[in-house]
């Protein structure tokens, strides 16, 4: 039995860029700031690269000729990671939080699920409520509905009902978002 190494690699995600000699084109189009822009054989690209001090990077390698940056290597990467940073603060996570009922919840364990989802609502989560049926409580549909019915008016001034109650397999489902 012959050992492979471990199973579990870590994947390096960041992406791979050649740079200086790496670069195996004959001829690259050079970019840059205070850099005429223009299609250059490598070595003549290369040695413009070295003469203001900094690395030349491929930046678009799929290109005809590839793209080549004149820039220090170090901050270019350095400036990845800011946009990407600046990508992932952007971008906003929904929360859903989910309720259950059954078609016969009475009145107290129904009023402490509404003011649980008063707080979720509140707090800029999504709820989704259901009223899960077992077995043949399937028959009682109407009952499912007034619950959800009588949920969504009783959050009405925290949140829009974002899908109308709606009857999936056993369970019936209603989305509220919060309101702004």
């Amino acid at each position: 039995m012959e050992f492979r190494g471990p199973r579990n690699r870590q994947i390096n995600r960041e992406p791979q860029h050649k740079i200086n000699e790496l670069i195996k084109a004959p001829t690259v189009r050079v970019v840059g700031e205070n850099i005429e822009p223009g299609v250059y054989p490598l070595r003549e690209a290369l040695a413009m690269a070295e003469a203001a001090g900094a690395d030349l990077v491929e930046i678009s390698p799929n290109a005809e000729p590839p793209v080549c940056r004149i820039i220090e290597y170090s901050k270019f990467l350095y400036q990845l990671k800011k946009k990407q940073k600046e990508i992932k603060a952007k971008s906003v996570k929904v929360v859903i939080k989910e309720i259950r009922f059954g078609p016969q919840t009475d009145e107290h364990d129904f009023n402490f699920k509404v003011k649980h989802a008063k707080g979720f609502l509140e707090e800029g989560a999504k709820v989704r409520a259901y009223v899960f049926f077992k077995g043949r409580s399937i028959l009682f549909k109407e009952q499912g509905t007034n619950i959800l019915d009588r949920f969504i008016a009783e959050l009405e001034e925290y949140g829009k009902v974002e899908a109308a109650p709606k009857l999936e397999g056993k369970k019936m489902i209603v989305v509220l978002a919060p309101k702004k």
